[in-house]
């Protein structure tokens, strides 16, 4: 019972967070640019609380928390409308209208930066440190006598302050013999390593063969946080388009593609290691977040984007007709990723293996 009500809180929280910054973000480009905001909701469906601010906007929250909105004046007007309209969203600028519609994505990316660099320096950062906890059968570094419990100190005169660099310098030099320098014990020496490789999708990696499970969490100092901050964020979108990569190259990674129902398991299993594994945990789905929604899909705002793109190179707006086709494919797009990622979900789960059996 805890488990469950720690789950649901736990994402309650995650998803209320992440629409909230997201809408903001657009809330105060919208403000910025003199765009008159009707409507900030967190969440679809009847409104369970609402409250008009000074300045006309109504807040609220509705009883179906997956999502939320911010409705402008004149959203979707004509231009003919949009002249008579002062605020109007669609009498802005180009470049207004973009700058609206990108805030909300970017201020997911924000909004990880600022998580990520606040947790390094409240409470720290998970560093798996440069350890070999298991040497792999067969593998190189069983071949070059490395033992458990032997930690890398440099590899081929670079310094290794964690894992992830080891792998790194692994991973770029396939078939390679590099010196290592190791701790074993008391005892410091020099070990020329044979590197082995793998392969895959057409890309040839370095290989060890060794599992590091030696972990600590380190502080930094503000200025250390921020910068280690902004290298997690970055490090986090350049995975986010590798994988995306995959996915449409390769057709790789189908299976793991989670939906909500996956977000909660995920987010329920974070709360329960505590937090800040829950709030590393915010930052990279905030990411998720925004980079999806940048996706040139119509609909998405990565689709309203494009059409401000195509706009801009045309210098007139694209036909009403060409517009609704386009939300339309868009809206068809989505729902089928939904029903696809909801799919996903009840697998892991195992709701389909007992569906299929009780057929």
């Amino acid at each position: 019972m805890w488990d469950a009500l720690r789950t649901g809180l736990a994402f309650a929280v995650d998803i209320g967070v992440l629409i909230f910054v997201h809408e903001l973000g657009h809330y105060l480009a919208a403000r910025s640019q003199g765009v008159t905001v009707e409507v900030f909701s967190i969440g679809f469906g009847p409104a369970l609380a609402k409250r008009t601010a000074k300045s006309g906007t109504v807040w609220q929250i509705c009883a179906l928390p997956l999502g939320g909105y911010v409705k402008m004046q004149g959203w979707g007007e004509s231009e003919d409308a949009a002249v008579k309209t002062p605020g109007s969203f669609s009498s802005a600028s180009l470049a207004s209208r973009a700058l609206i519609v990108a805030a909300g994505p970017l201020a997911n990316l924000l909004l990880a930066f600022v998580l990520f660099s606040g947790l390094y320096m409240a409470a720290g950062r998970v560093v798996t440190q440069p350890v070999l906890s298991d040497i792999l059968p067969n593998s190189p570094a069983a071949a070059a006598h490395l033992q458990s419990g032997d930690q890398v100190l440099a590899i081929g005169g670079a310094a290794i302050q964690d894992f992830s660099q080891l792998q790194e310098i692994v991973s770029a030099h396939p078939d390679t013999v590099l010196d290592f320098t190791i701790k074993r014990g008391e005892t410091v020496f020099t070990e020329p390593v044979q590197l082995g490789s793998v392969s895959a999708n057409g890309e040839t990696a370095g290989r060890l063969g060794v599992v590091g499970k030696q972990s600590v969490l380190q502080r930094y100092s503000p200025p250390a946080a921020i910068a280690a901050g902004a290298q997690e964020t970055v490090s986090q979108i350049r995975g986010w388009f590798v994988v995306l990569g995959q996915l449409v190259v390769h057709h790789q990674g189908l299976k793991e593609l989670a939906g909500p129902l996956g977000i909660v398991q995920i987010t329920g299993e974070a709360a329960a290691l505590g937090f800040v594994t829950f709030v590393n945990l915010v930052a990279i789905i905030s990411i998720n977040l925004g980079l999806v929604n940048l996706l040139p899909i119509p609909v998405l705002d990565g689709g309203h984007l494009l059409s401000y793109a195509v706009e801009a190179v045309l210098r007139r707006p694209l036909p009403a007709a060409v517009r609704e086709g386009a939300l339309r494919f868009g809206a068809a797009v989505l729902l089928t990723l939904i029903l696809f990622v909801t799919f996903n979900d009840l697998t892991r789960l195992g709701a389909v293996s007992w569906i299929t059996h009780l057929l």
